[in-house]
């Protein structure tokens, strides 16, 4: 793909925002970002958080972490402790504590006695499925449930009866009294508050009736003060409803909702329950899996958070949808490891190179920069009569254009010598399985005289070299589009089989022997890598691959 512009793109929202503190109808503005504690973040949570914590630091304002844990059945304090560390790694910090809307649960049940006793809500005793049948359908409006009409005295009766526990789940909810002919779906007499008998994360075994996320969402926006409730487009339908709370209900603030188009990223999937999927059928080894869209994943695999910020920065803030190339994304983060992470020399696929004519027993201690441009010091690389190189680095039968080594042909390793290929030795079944070379003692530092070299290799060490896995990763889809399967099949027919290759018994140059966990570094002509977060230990380091060099994918 084309360079991506790396100017920061539009955001419809820094203006809406300016007029509202200009005119003075906020002071200052205080945003929100409010996930459900039901799966990891994924890469268009980063959008939202970039978008929210944004806004607020942009105006002097703040920015909430509130966790809208509505449904104990699918929530869980892994994924509470997940999100909160992801949104601190991407470099933002919530203000005060963090919030729960189930902070908010008295209040909440309060409101909806009010509801009650104001005719605007009942207790309504349909099935889900006959509820289905009652609400309508996009061209036939609803009908009105039979229990519409009940007295608020035998609502609040019930609505008492249904908190107390002793209704099983499903038999009753509590619905708003909007209008069951509305063209708006959401507005035809939404559920309020479901029956469920389920133990939750943060106020245990207090409830068991839980308000649905439309009721809660809006009111804990309300109770919290935010100016401006921005979400993803899915939700511009519900801003009816959100509003007829706020106006049906003595909130203490009358929040505005703006809309904007969601972040959707081809060769990726982003759905909570496909992700869960893939991890509970072990497609991936877990939410941070390295191929995984989820932002823990992007971490373990090496991107930074000014890589994700500045990814968000490019795309922009607008209501317009469409297909964001994943080419913009792993632009953002070559670009930061080219000027950020140092350089080092790792070789895959070890070939064992003699160099006859260097003599027994010396050691040359070679110094290379850790960075061509930046001054991050040098790293010390020991130079022997045995080194290994990559076994793709030497062809007897070489293709056109082929500059690296050949028999009798010369090429220059990086920062040493000239050396050149004079015999291939090998084993029983006639693999090579060792070089022997002569190198050239006039070329360190400089040319050899009346020959020109144009192969350069990157090498290590033999006896100073540290053993170490990488682990190659690529997009876990083949497919641009992995939801449609051109056979009819599931996302998961497009599972692309090569998105992890491990390699063992690499060899890595002695600097990096003891490195730490998420250091990353370019090793020369192999791509950017990471020093994997969970599993590289001192002496026994693994390196995911972050990205490659070029952008060669489907070549």
């Amino acid at each position: 793909m084309s360079k991506p512009e790396t100017t920061v793109a539009t955001n419809f929202l820094r203006p809406i925002v300016q007029a509202d503190l200009d005119s003075g109808k906020h002071a200052s503005i205080v945003t929100r970002f409010p996930p459900e504690p039901n799966g990891y973040l994924h890469i268009g949570h980063a959008k939202s958080i970039c978008l929210n914590f944004g806004l607020a630091k942009e105006f002097g304002g703040v920015c909430n972490l509130r966790f809208d844990d509505t449904n104990p059945a699918k929530e869980d304090q892994e994924y509470i402790d997940a999100i909160k560390s992801d949104v601190q790694w991407l470099g933002f910090q919530w203000a005060g504590e963090e919030r729960y809307a189930s902070d908010y649960f008295d209040q909440l049940h309060a409101w909806a006695i009010h509801l009650i006793e104001a005719g605007k809500a009942y207790v309504c005793d349909l099935t889900p499925e006959q509820a289905r049948e009652y609400r309508g359908s996009l061209t036939e409006p609803g009908q009105n449930s039979p229990f519409r009409e009940r007295s608020a005295e035998e609502n609040l009766d019930l609505f008492a009866r249904m908190k107390a526990g002793e209704f099983p789940d499903g038999a009753r909810a509590l619905r708003a009294k909007i209008d069951m002919a509305s063209p708006n779906m959401n507005l035809r007499d939404p559920i309020l508050y479901r029956i469920r008998h389920a133990h939750h994360h943060q106020t245990g075994d207090k409830w068991c009736i839980y308000p649905s996320y439309d009721f809660t969402h809006g009111q804990s926006d309300a109770i919290e003060g935010i100016t401006h409730s921005i979400c993803t487009l899915e939700f511009e339908d519900h801003r009816p409803l959100y509003e007829w709370f706020l106006d049906n209900l003595p909130v203490p603030a009358k929040p505005r909702q703006y809309e904007f188009a969601r972040l959707n990223l081809n060769y990726t999937i982003t759905s909570k329950r496909k992700l869960k999927q893939l991890v509970d059928e072990k497609h991936v080894s877990g939410w941070d899996d390295p191929r995984m869209s989820t932002l823990s994943g992007f971490r373990r695999r090496g991107y930074t958070p000014a890589s994700i910020r500045n990814f968000c920065d490019m795309i922009g803030v607008n209501r317009a949808g469409g297909v964001v190339d994943i080419g913009m994304l792993e632009f953002a983060i070559r670009e930061d490891l080219d000027a950020n992470a140092a350089r080092a020399m790792c070789v895959l696929k070890p070939l064992k190179v003699v160099i006859t004519n260097y003599p027994e027993g010396q050691v040359e201690n070679l110094e290379l920069p850790r960075h061509p441009k930046q001054d991050m010091g040098v790293r010390v690389l020991p130079f022997s009569r045995e080194i290994y190189i990559d076994a793709s680095d030497f062809e007897e039968a070489p293709p056109a254009g082929f500059k690296r080594l050949i028999p009798g042909g010369e090429v220059r390793l990086r920062g040493s010598y000239v050396i050149r290929a004079d015999e291939a030795v090998r084993d029983e079944q006639g693999n090579i399985v060792e070089l022997r070379c002569s190198y050239d003692e006039n070329t360190l530092g400089k040319n050899p005289e009346g020959r020109k070299v144009k192969g350069v290799i990157h090498w290590v060490p033999a006896a100073e070299s540290v053993e170490c896995e990488v682990r190659l990763y690529d997009r876990l889809f083949r497919s641009a589009n992995p939801e449609k399967d051109e056979e009819g099949g599931s996302f998961l027919d497009n599972i692309n089989p090569g998105s992890l290759v491990v390699l063992t018994g690499c060899r890595a140059e002695p600097s990096l022997a003891n490195v730490a966990p998420e250091e990353r570094f370019q090793f020369e002509r192999e791509g950017y890598f990471v020093a994997d977060l969970k599993d590289s230990q001192p002496g026994k380091p693994v390196f995911n691959r972050t990205v490659t060099l070029r952008d060669s994918w489907g070549q």
